[in-house]
């Protein structure tokens, strides 16, 4: 009879959590073995779809060159990098979360963030500042905001790619179109998982499992489900895989649900994007310039404070707001004094926009809008701009609206110097909020009773109590990293 010491650590799934598992249990001397349901040129979950921006705690330029070497003299000398502290993170994780986010698993993210970030790195993963979508250039110097400085080298498909390649020189297995359809419990400990590879199904043994699939976004029953009515007309903007396996496996036995089940990281997304996402484009049908222009529904009124905070504090929640208007749909509408600052998305060949000289030309192009009542409400925005206060998109410059039923708090500009740009967004979904319960100090899996279930650990996007309503941008790595390291290491 085999002793558990001859049995791998088996990591379920292959994005940025599991290979932080797969890295952290390796260190601790266990044979690792990653089942990554999708096909290898689908592999890596959501994190091969995202930019790749990672939020972490940094008290100056100091600790950003511990995990950026490459970054040159000539680099820091013209960047105003700032810091984010401790307590920016928590204020910011607590703020936007409306104070719901568990304090023993906030605590972990934020207070391991930057010891999880260089203990990547000093595995061989690379990042880089975030100049093009986190920083804007003012009086000759770049200055980054909202807390957002770094990312993974190369976005999402270079940290899969990264990851990847460090896991196979470690000597970690990865068997790609292995889909885990069930835990083996003994009704003590989880002792290994059933697997569907092709027509075969079979057992594999496991010292433990880490269970690092993914949410339920890609399930459109357990949306509507769990989410609510008309989220199956929500587009998925990441894998085709995340149909909340891991989390049904662990109920199954009895584990835990936690969190915000209703919740979910939704945005604005290209209205025509396909169902899920495409990695030939990627992250690029988000449409995040929002903040430096207006957007309106069908009835052709603002529905929303576009200025209300930073895009980094707000665009994972509008994806829901656009969701319930009519027609689920909006349209973002720029004029020229503010188009050299939208950001590299808008540029992409697949993308659903439209251009006119006038307001009135632009009205009629607008499909599924009320033309009359746009062009009315245009002129009502444009009265009600402070003019007098100074446009500054770097920090929350007070240039909002005066006297309208939904003012915009930042970064009013007029809507009156053509020529104008449009854009017709959807609801883009990210991942779901809603999860199960895990220790925050081991990241095992609690049952109902809250008692942890030998053999079982989560990580990543499947661990309910983290985000509630929103989360602020780079967060789902950051998470994904510090709870798979440690999941990862108590596993083995």
């Amino acid at each position: 009879m085999s002793s558990s010491a001859d049995k791998p650590v088996v990591i379920v799934g292959a994005g940025n959590a599991a290979f932080c598992a797969a890295l952290a249990a390796r260190e601790k001397g266990a044979e690792v073995l990653i089942l990554e349901r999708a096909p290898e040129e689908e592999s890596g979950g959501n994190s091969r779809f995202t930019a790749g921006a990672i939020r972490c705690v940094y008290n100056g330029v100091d600790d950003l060159r511990a995990i950026m070497p490459d970054l040159t003299d000539e680099e820091v000398a013209r960047t105003d990098f700032g810091t984010y502290t401790r307590e920016q993170f928590f204020d910011d994780m607590f703020r936007v979360t409306q104070f719901r986010t568990d304090p023993a698993l906030c605590e972990r993210l934020v207070g391991d963030s930057l010891d999880t970030m260089r203990w990547m790195r000093g595995k061989g993963l690379r990042f880089a500042p975030i100049y093009g979508r986190q920083a804007f250039k003012i009086d000759g110097k770049f200055k980054f905001w909202g807390g957002l400085t770094v990312e993974f080298w190369g976005g999402g498909p270079g940290l899969i790619e990264q990851h990847t390649a460090i896991a196979k020189k470690q000597g970690i297995r990865i068997e790609y179109g292995t889909r885990v359809t069930a835990l083996i419990y003994d009704g003590h400990a989880v002792t290994g998982v059933r697997v569907k590879r092709g027509a075969e199904t079979y057992d594999i043994a496991a010292k433990s499992v880490v269970l690092c699939s993914g949410g339920f976004e890609s399930n459109t029953e357990w949306r509507t489900r769990y989410l609510g009515p008309g989220w199956e007309l929500a587009r998925v903007r990441g894998t085709r895989f995340n149909t909340g396996d891991g989390i049904r496996m662990a109920l199954d036995i009895g584990a835990s649900p936690a969190g915000n089940w209703s919740g979910c990281h939704a945005v604005g997304w290209d209205f025509n994007a396909p169902e899920f996402g495409d990695l030939t484009v990627g992250d690029n049908f988000q449409k995040h310039s929002y903040p430096f222009g207006i957007m309106v529904n069908a009835t052709g009124r603002r529905f929303v404070d576009e200025g209300a905070d930073f895009r980094n504090y707000t665009y994972a929640k509008y994806g829901r707001v656009i969701l319930n208007q009519p027609g689920q749909m909006a349209w973002q509408i720029f004029d020229k004094k503010v188009t050299h600052l939208l950001r590299d998305e808008y540029r992409i060949k697949r993308v659903t926009k439209v251009s006119a000289n006038s307001i009135e030309e632009l009205a009629t192009k607008l499909e599924g809008v009320d033309p009359k009542a746009f062009v009315d409400e245009i002129k009502a925005y444009n009265a009600a701009v402070k003019r007098d206060v100074p446009f500054n998109p770097n920090v929350k410059d007070a240039r909002g609206t005066e006297g309208l039923a939904v003012n915009k708090t930042n970064w009013a500009n007029t809507i009156e110097d053509g020529p104008f740009e449009a854009y017709q967004v959807g609801c883009g979904i990210t991942f779901t909020f809603g999860g199960l319960r895990i220790n925050p100090e081991s990241g095992q899996v609690l049952d109902t009773d809250h008692i942890e279930i030998p053999g079982l650990y989560a990580a990543g996007e499947l661990v309910g109590g983290i985000f509630y309503f929103n989360y602020p941008g780079g967060t789902g790595l950051m998470s994904g990293s510090v709870f798979g390291r440690l999941a990862g290491g108590h596993a083995a």
